[in-house]
C-alpha cells in the first residue's frame, strides 16, 4: 500500500452518521434507551440466576455468562457513540481505538464459542438424558466457559497485535461509529496483507468451528426427536 502521509497518526476521528446530522438528537435518545434496556435486562438475568437456587443448572450457568458478555459487548461501543452525539467530539486516541477494537472482538469471539457450548449442552440433555448429570457437571460447565473466554480473548489479542504494529498515517477518519477491523485497516499506510490474512484465518476458525459444533448438535437433536415414537 502506498504511503498516504508521512505524519504518523495518534488520533482517529469516528465519522459516525455524517449524512444525518439533524437526527443526532433522535439517535442519541434511541441508542441511550436501547443501551439502558439491554444492560438492565441482562443484569436482571444474571441477578436472577445468582439468587435463585432452582436456576443452578448448566444452561442457566451458560446463560448468565452470555448475559454478562452482552452487557460488556454493548458497553464497548454505545457509550462512546453517545459521547460523540452529545459532546460532538468524535476523536479517539490510537490506544483507545485499539482497546475498543480488542474488547469488541474479544466479546464477540467469546460469545460465538459460548453459544456452541450451549448447543452441546442441549444435545446432551435431549439425546443422552440419562448421562446428562454425569457429563454436564459443574466442573465441565466451568471448563467450557473458561475455554470460551480464553479462546475469544486469545484470538482477539493475536489479531490486535498484528493490527497495532501497522503504521497509520492519514487520513485519520474512520468511516464507522466505532473502531472495527476493516475501517481501521483501510487507514494503514503500510502493507496490510499479513494482518488481513491473520484476521481472516482467525475469523474462520472462531466462527466456523463453533458453528459446526452448533449445527451438528442441533441436527442430532432433530434426529433424536424425529425417532421418538
Amino acid at each position: 500500500m502506498e504511503e498516504k502521509n508521512s505524519t504518523r497518526v495518534h488520533m482517529f476521528l469516528l465519522l459516525g452518521f455524517p449524512a444525518l446530522p439533524d437526527l443526532h438528537v433522535l439517535f442519541s435518545i434511541v441508542f441511550l434507551l436501547t443501551y439502558i434496556l439491554t444492560v438492565l435486562e441482562n443484569v436482571v438475568i444474571v441477578a436472577l440466576i445468582k439468587t435463585n437456587c432452582e436456576l443452578y443448572k448448566p444452561m442457566s450457568f451458560f446463560l448468565g455468562h452470555l448475559s454478562f458478555i452482552e452487557v460488556w459487548y454493548v458497553s464497548v461501543t454505545i457509550p462512546k457513540l453517545l459521547a460523540n452525539f452529545i459532546a460532538e467530539d468524535r476523536s479517539i486516541s490510537f490506544v483507545g481505538c485499539m482497546t475498543q477494537l480488542f474488547f469488541f472482538s474479544s466479546f464477540m469471539c467469546t460469545e460465538c464459542v459460548l453459544l456452541s457450548a450451549m448447543a452441546y449442552d442441549r444435545y446432551v440433555a435431549i439425546c443422552q438424558p440419562l448421562r446428562y448429570p454425569v457429563m454436564m457437571t459443574y466442573q465441565m460447565c466451568v471448563y467450557l466457559v473458561v475455554v470460551s473466554w480464553f479462546s475469544g480473548f486469545t484470538v482477539s489479542l493475536i489479531k490486535i497485535s498484528f493490527i497495532s504494529e501497522l503504521n497509520f498515517c492519514g487520513p485519520h477518519v474512520i468511516i464507522h461509529f466505532f473502531c472495527d477491523v476493516s475501517p481501521v485497516l483501510n487507514l494503514a499506510c503500510t502493507d496490510t496483507s499479513l494482518a488481513e490474512m491473520v484476521d481472516f484465518v482467525l475469523a474462520l476458525f472462531i466462527l466456523l468451528v463453533p458453528l459446526f459444533i452448533a449445527i451438528v448438535s442441533y441436527l442430532l437433536i432433530v434426529m433424536t426427536i424425529l425417532h421418538i415414537p
